[in-house]
């Protein structure tokens, strides 16, 4: 982390203790040139937060006001590749989804993850099955994030796969930490093991491979708040 990330994190946990207030920054809509001068508008919403003090990645999520995830907006990111401001982290979003089309004007939401350092270790080839009453998902405990209000303390993982391989995810569908670039799975199981690790079960039509993810639990949450769309 660098030394003006670390003191934008350090002043800005001073001031919130000193005023005992916890709110997140509300995120606000920026126009640009091209929405006064086009008929289809370019719509850059600016979304601001203090990051969670503690070293590792970003993911964050743009969610409608059902809750559902509609759109990975950062997976995974390093904090360096955010905008940096005096008192917060920057980044924005176009109003669209991941498939590049226009969502409807309303309300969303913007809230996300750090993650610590929780490199999955292959343990190579499962002598058998993950048990077939796995369920889909583990409970894991959250570090408390002392810079914000929100009081979620426990989060529900599951795990998920693409073209690019397997990751951890939050079960609304938010990736949170890859697991492996193995292509072609068919199927993926998560249990766990002890209260801060986890094994991934993954099959890609040969056979179980199982994987041990530790420090499952080095994570917080955040929240940008709410936001207009227009």
């Amino acid at each position: 982390m660098t030394k003006r990330l670390f003191a934008i994190i350090s002043f800005c946990f001073a001031t919130l203790c000193l005023s005992f207030a916890q709110e997140s920054p509300t995120p606000t809509v920026s126009p640009t040139p091209e929405q006064t001068a086009s008929t289809s508008p370019t719509r850059n919403v600016r979304l601001s937060f203090v990051p969670p003090p503690m070293e590792g990645t970003i993911s964050l999520g743009i969610f409608d006001a059902n809750g559902k995830l509609v759109r990975v907006l950062d997976r995974e990111a390093k904090i360096d590749s955010f905008e940096v401001d005096a008192d917060s982290l920057n980044t924005t979003w176009d109003g669209k989804n991941d498939a590049g089309e226009d969502f409807p004007p309303g309300k969303y939401r913007a809230r996300g993850y750090l993650v610590a350092e929780m490199k999955a270790e292959d343990v190579g080839k499962a002598a058998a099955p993950p048990p077939a009453d796995s369920p889909d998902h583990i409970s894991v405990k959250l570090v408390t994030n002392p810079l914000v209000s929100d009081t979620r303390s426990v989060v529900d993982l599951g795990v998920g796969f693409d073209a690019k391989g397997s990751f951890v995810k939050t079960m609304d569908g938010l990736p949170l930490r890859s697991v492996s670039e193995k292509p072609n799975l068919v199927r993926i199981f998560i249990t766990k093991k002890t209260d801060k690790a986890a094994e991934v079960w993954q099959d890609d039509g040969s056979g179980f491979e199982q994987f041990r993810v530790p420090n499952i639990d080095k994570m917080m949450a955040f929240d940008c708040g709410d936001f207009e769309l227009k």
